[in-house]
């Protein structure tokens, strides 16, 4: 999956994305000036290949939201969370729409796929996750992100649980190094753990792994570790979906040697997809000498993972929709929704 550069696509990068190698592409707010130019942008991609190539984008909502003009503006998950404590029905409520809101939206623009929701815990020392988590109990960010999950389906949209096995206990910030969490995966599996198995057995249609080191259960990051993603994800959880590395060019990936070979040793992991969201030279050399394994299960994967064909410009003038996106503007956007560092966008 490559990024782009601006806002319509240049001959090179038509040239790139017709790279037989090349599965989707992620967007940023760099790609994004308003809506009938997103629109525009997707339908570029989509003409280069059949089936089109999946378009994804980092859109949770809180301050990891990438499209804002024209858009509704999605909380921080940690609103619903709050939320749960005093009125469980009304969160999950909430939850679900606020998913139907993001994909609806997302999808009238031609976008498949939002990296969503976001599955770690909120131990209350991860700066980067921080406000993105729906809470500490593993139960009650399983029960949200089920409904926000329900709610992207009616959107027409799948899901991708972030970031496997969990990112939030850790205090370092893996776009700029390597965290380590010193836990066991007793330790794990009785905490972070819980609501990927929960998403799992829902339909979760993708995972991202993090670029985080778990000594005490293997001594690759879990986005390089047949540990993490054969024996724990696909074996004790059971999840069949789409396996997307986080970003190839985040410091947290680095140590697993250059972009090829950082590329090489996810796939060989089980990854079905490598990000490479920001440096189109490194995406050339990718291309060039990637050797991928054999992938027998990927197009049907990845089929899922296509957002649902509709009439999504009727849906957004329909009542339905106008009734949701109302609630989810009523929601507290709190003072310190924009805390924390930036994700993604300066890699």
């Amino acid at each position: 999956m490559a990024g782009v550069a601006g806002l319509r696509l240049t001959n090179e990068e038509k040239r790139r994305l017709s790279h037989p190698l090349v599965g989707g592409v992620i967007l940023f707010r760099r790609n994004f000036q308003d809506i009938e130019q997103l629109k525009v942008l997707t339908a570029e991609i989509r003409a280069l290949r059949s089936p089109h190539l999946l378009i994804a984008v980092d859109h949770e909502g809180g301050r990891v939201q990438r499209f804002l003009d024209g858009f509704t503006r999605l909380p921080p998950m940690q609103v619903l969370g709050r939320m749960w404590e005093q009125d469980r029905p009304a969160a999950l409520a909430q939850a679900e729409n606020v998913g139907y809101v993001l994909a609806a939206e997302l999808s009238a623009c031609g976008v498949d796929l939002s990296f969503t929701p976001v599955l770690d815990l909120d131990w209350g020392r991860c700066a980067v996750i921080g406000n993105r988590s729906f809470h500490r109990d593993p139960a009650i960010v399983a029960e949200l992100a089920e409904a926000l999950q329900r709610g992207l389906a009616r959107g027409g949209m799948s899901t991708c649980g972030k970031h496997f096995p969990g990112h939030g206990f850790v205090e370092g910030d893996s776009h700029h190094l390597m965290p380590e969490d010193g836990r066991s995966l007793a330790e794990l599996e009785a905490d972070d753990l819980v609501p990927f198995g929960r998403l799992a057995a829902a339909g979760m249609g993708s995972v991202m792994p993090a670029h985080v080191l778990y000594p005490a259960v293997d001594a690759q990051p879990a986005g390089f570790s047949r540990v993490w993603l054969q024996d724990v994800l696909r074996g004790r959880l059971g999840f069949d979906g789409v396996i997307f590395s986080d970003a190839l060019d985040m410091e947290g990936a680095a140590g697993a040697g250059s972009f090829v070979q950082r590329a090489d040793a996810a796939l060989a992991a089980g990854c079905d997809m490598v990000l490479v969201c920001n440096d189109p030279r490194q995406t050339d050399l990718i291309l060039a000498h990637l050797r991928p394994p054999a992938q027998p299960d990927l197009a049907r994967r990845l089929e899922r993972m296509a957002g649902k064909a509709a009439d999504w410009a009727a849906e957004l003038a329909g009542p339905a929709f106008a009734a949701a996106r109302a609630q989810v503007e009523r929601l507290n956007m709190p003072a310190d929704t924009m805390r924390g560092p930036d994700v993604g966008e300066a890699n």
